[in-house]
């Protein structure tokens, strides 16, 4: 499993916003480029997918920009993750709800996939927007 740009950027996107919304303020996609070191461009289309699957409201106009949608605790990093880069099953057979593989009854490797395929879902989910804005003030010396 390999984690592409536009899942990176997302999360570096969704913590700029939760760690600068002011509860009243949009935030400028052009400001978050600037402090992310990102294309607005890039960032264009990863906030119209965020904003289409309600992670993101947006305002319009010259005072216009994004805030978050709901409280950062409320958003996973597994539910960003999988909204960005879709599935993340280590292998095919796990991509659906019902195993189709003709070989799943008798795969000597479905119980090790299955494993990791959970631990990595646990994992992603434990973890919150809040978690890493809380890790990324602390990191900058701005304890929140």
């Amino acid at each position: 499993m390999r984690i592409s740009t536009k899942g990176r950027y997302a999360l570096r996107l969704m913590i700029d916003v939760a760690e600068h919304d002011d509860g009243e303020t949009l935030i400028s996609l052009k400001d978050i480029a600037q402090r992310q070191d990102l294309s607005v461009k890039y960032l264009e289309q990863i906030v119209a997918l965020l904003s289409k699957a309600g992670f993101l409201r947006s305002g319009r106009g010259p005072q216009g920009g994004y805030r978050l949608s709901r409280a950062p605790e409320e958003y996973t990093v597994g539910s960003i993750l999988r909204l960005t880069e879709g599935n993340l099953a280590p292998v095919s057979c796990l991509e659906d709800k019902e195993n189709r593989c003709d070989r799943c009854s008798q795969c000597a490797t479905l119980d090790f996939w299955t494993g990791l395929y959970q631990t990595v879902n646990d994992y992603i989910d434990r973890f919150t927007l809040a978690d890493l804005v809380k890790s990324e003030r602390e990191k900058n010396g701005a304890q929140s």
